[in-house]
């Protein structure tokens, strides 16, 4: 399903839902993709054996930016941990993919009304190094109940992305297998 469950698309060609976010999985799997560690033991992302991307889980974002002479604690206050997220060389933009999975009334509501701060504190954290952000989620399908409209709005109206079941590979930048 592409975002607002409008249209439809092959799945192979998106990040599939299944319960928790796993780009590293799925990339893995697709033609023409492969990954491997680099010297720093960072997951890269080839396609045609061609560079590119980054992934990072949790903490490696942070030894990324380490790396790169940014310490974050004098940038921001507290460490975000993404679920995942990918740097896509290309286009120069690191996209936070948070998976949201929910079948009762509970915490992970209120989490999705954080997507504009978050955004906004990673954009601050990648600054220095003049990275653009883009924040999405990944939906559960118990999200498409009429009570979440106003929320699934407010992240629109912010500028930050849902998508229920998958995320295709062109919104996360990358190259779509033919």
């Amino acid at each position: 399903m592409k975002k607002d469950g409008i249209g439809g698309a092959n799945t192979k060609t998106g990040l599939v839902f299944e319960g928790k976010t796993d780009l590293a999985d799925f990339l893995s799997r697709q033609k023409n993709y492969s990954l491997a560690h680099d010297k720093n033991k960072f997951l890269e992302v080839f396609y045609n054996k061609k560079s590119v991307a980054y992934i990072f889980k949790k903490h490696d974002l942070y030894r990324f930016l380490a790396l790169r002479g940014i310490d974050w604690k004098t940038i921001l206050s507290k460490k975000l941990l993404p679920d995942d997220s990918i740097y896509v060389i290309a286009n120069n933009v690191l996209y936070i993919v948070e998976a949201k999975f929910q079948q009762t009334p509970g915490s992970v509501d209120e989490k999705l009304q954080t997507c504009d701060f978050k955004k906004k504190q990673y954009k601050k954290l990648l600054a220095p190094l003049n990275i653009d952000v883009e924040y999405m989620y990944l939906l559960f399908d118990w999200f498409r109940d009429p009570r979440y409209k106003d929320v699934l709005d407010y992240i629109n109206s912010v500028r930050c992305d849902y998508y229920f079941g998958y995320i295709p590979l062109n919104k996360l930048g990358l190259p779509v297998p033919k």
